[in-house]
């Protein structure tokens, strides 16, 4: 990856991120003062299927691609995020390696957050953790949601 900053964004991008509806003020700048910014050339790998991580990342600008068996004659596509989406997710509720790779189509600007800062979240404001649990839970449905109607439909 590029490079990173300490400059976070201001609150305006993330209140239109479904993970983080409802949450109040504090309660995202307190995630953003855990924040990372980072700026990525395109065709870059931001994580890679198999590998421990426990990092989330939400794209503010630029396009990526999810990918199962990445650089292989197996490679499949899964899904294309762009800017508002976010990936990673699942690191908050578990510890297994990833299930992904997630590389990007152009470049991008990202927002990496550690487990650990969604765990501060939930230690300082349980409430608001458990918000975003409900989204995250919403979110992981829909997709789930969007792969079964994929696969139905290719068989």
């Amino acid at each position: 990856m590029s490079h990173s900053t300490d400059t976070v964004p201001d609150l305006d991008p993330l209140r239109k991120v479904t993970i983080f509806a409802g949450l109040d003020d504090a309660a995202l700048r307190r995630l953003l003062t855990k924040a990372v910014r980072l700026e990525v050339g395109a065709g870059e790998v931001i994580l890679r299927e198999g590998e421990s991580g426990n990092q989330f990342y939400l794209l503010l600008s630029g396009g990526a691609r999810v990918v199962k068996a990445f650089g292989t004659d197996r490679e499949f596509e899964l899904a294309r995020v762009q800017a508002g989406d976010f990936f990673g997710e699942m690191c908050l509720l578990e510890t297994l390696p990833r299930v992904a790779t997630v590389q990007t189509t152009t470049t991008a600007v990202l927002l990496r957050l550690s487990a650990m800062a969604f765990l501060d979240l939930y230690d300082s404001r349980p409430e608001q953790h458990g918000i975003l649990i409900l989204n995250l839970a919403r979110d992981l449905s829909r997709r789930l949601r969007r792969l079964d109607e994929a696969f139905a439909s290719r068989h």
